[in-house]
């Protein structure tokens, strides 16, 4: 890459003669070799005005001092476009919260059939988490009429291929760009079609993306198909099964010849799924257990919430090299709020500590804990200390690690640990300036029973005391 002036500069071609041979009574070379005398007033205006439109041309070269404010609007969803590479036309949105971090983490968020990146942004509490953690969101958005993402065609399972994939390559490359992004922690997780792009994306690009959380979604090159069509109905229906030896290999001969490190992968399914059926779940765990070269049987198992069981392999810790969810009789639509929390949980978003959060809003939390030997009570207080009724709000805030809320009252509380989302109740939905509500939990710990430290309301920080 060529040098870049970081400020206001002038380059100078190599074919200006330097300045000790500009001397009175001197002849000067014209750039095209042709001698031509001239009297030394008229070559020093001419110098001059070379000078002036040299001048003008590195001021119009030089990068912006605030090239990243201008890159896109902070806290706002922005279509980006001219990004790049983009075969087949997808369309790539952003958000880049108030707070975004130096050296920024991104997470592509892949959309469903019939959705879109505005769908996403507004459907999932990526964004509100990207404000919490300082980390960029993409949002690609499918354009064909179907609206769902190729994972089915020869070019789409290969390494820059020619479709879907260059295009989402592509806007992680432009947001590295224009924000100096950590390339170690590039993420994507999906939704249906959005789960099958993100098993592709870690298949095409192991390079590139640390790990991806598909929900209900299938392996990678299960809906291969070489007739143009979008839809493979075996895949669908769970009949598709393969050794994890199989498996592992399809993903593999996306990058042929790649020997460097494999991503992490989440999987999510609903037992009763009957758009993409529930055996495609222990195909993604084949497949992925093989890619990242782990026993197939669980390192661990347990139940994070009723009705669902959390295997990991490979390791047992929230990281490990691959984690599969099980929702027992939940169907395909199975992404819930409070879910993403857990995903980042996976990809390790959540433990750097929270981004520096933005000036503290027209709100107002106090807190305080009983706690014995392995439990503890919260009594939280939120007061509105604006000038505006609320109509309907939200409390967040991180337990410390090792809490999980086991009851609440007054409110909703999800997820039970980590960044944890309280929702008001039908009774307490409306809060007045200088009204106060007041909510609280029971959760076990392993030790430490403080308080949260920080809250937001409605996304907005709080003071606390």
């Amino acid at each position: 890459m060529a040098a870049m002036c970081m400020s206001p500069c002038l380059l100078l071609p190599s074919a200006m003669p330097p300045r000790a041979a500009i001397t009175k009574g001197s002849t000067v070379s014209a750039t095209a070799g042709t001698l031509a005398r001239r009297p030394l007033r008229a070559v020093l205006v001419a110098l001059n005005a070379l000078l002036v439109a040299l001048l003008a041309a590195g001021f119009l070269a030089a990068p912006q001092a605030s090239a990243r404010e201008e890159a896109a609007p902070t806290a706002t969803l922005t279509e980006i476009t001219n990004f790049g590479t983009n075969p087949s036309n997808l369309q790539m949105y952003l958000y880049v919260p108030e707070s975004v971090t130096e050296n920024p983490a991104i997470v592509v968020a892949v959309h469903y059939c019939t959705g879109s990146g505005p769908a996403m942004y507004s459907g999932t509490e990526y964004a509100s988490l990207a404000d919490q953690y300082g980390f960029i969101v993409v949002y690609p958005s499918v354009t064909r009429s179907s609206k769902c993402f190729d994972v089915a065609s020869p070019q789409a399972l290969r390494r820059g291929g020619g479709s879907d994939p260059v295009g989402i390559k592509s806007m992680v490359d432009w947001t590295v760009d224009a924000y100096d992004a950590d390339t170690s922690r590039i993420f994507a997780t999906g939704i249906s079609s959005g789960a099958m792009m993100t098993n592709v994306l870690l298949g095409d690009y192991p390079d590139v993306f640390a790990a991806g959380a598909a929900f209900s979604g299938v392996p990678f090159g299960c809906f291969a198909t070489t007739d143009g069509s979008e839809w493979n109905s075996a895949c669908a229906q769970g009949t598709v099964t393969r050794t994890a030896q199989e498996w592992g290999d399809i993903a593999r001969a996306a990058y042929p010849g790649y020997t460097g490190p494999r991503p992490r992968m989440q999987v999510w399914h609903g037992t009763e799924d009957d758009v993409l059926r529930y055996p495609n779940f222990g195909e993604e765990i084949k497949q992925w257990t093989n890619v990242r070269g782990v026993s197939q049987t669980p390192a661990a198992t347990d139940t994070p919430q009723s009705g669902w069981t959390r295997t990991r392999y490979g390791g047992t810790g929230d990281q490990a090299p691959v984690e599969a969810i099980s929702l027992q009789g939940v169907g395909h639509n199975l992404y819930a709020w409070g879910m993403a929390a857990r995903v980042l949980t996976f990809f390790g978003l959540d433990s750097d500590g929270p981004a520096p959060q933005p000036p503290a809003g027209p709100c107002k939390v106090s807190v305080t804990t009983n706690a014995w030997s392995t439990g503890l009570t919260a009594s939280v207080t939120i007061t509105n200390t604006g000038t505006s009724t609320l109509s309907g709000w939200q409390l967040g805030f991180t337990l410390p690690t090792g809490q999980t809320i086991t009851n609440g009252w007054n409110a909703t509380y999800a997820p039970g640990s980590g960044a944890v989302t309280a929702t008001n109740a039908s009774y307490n939905a409306t809060l007045a300036p200088n009204a106060s509500v007041s909510i609280g939990y029971q959760a076990t710990h392993t030790g430490n029973s403080a308080a949260p430290g920080a809250f937001t309301l409605n996304g907005t920080a709080c003071t606390t005391g």
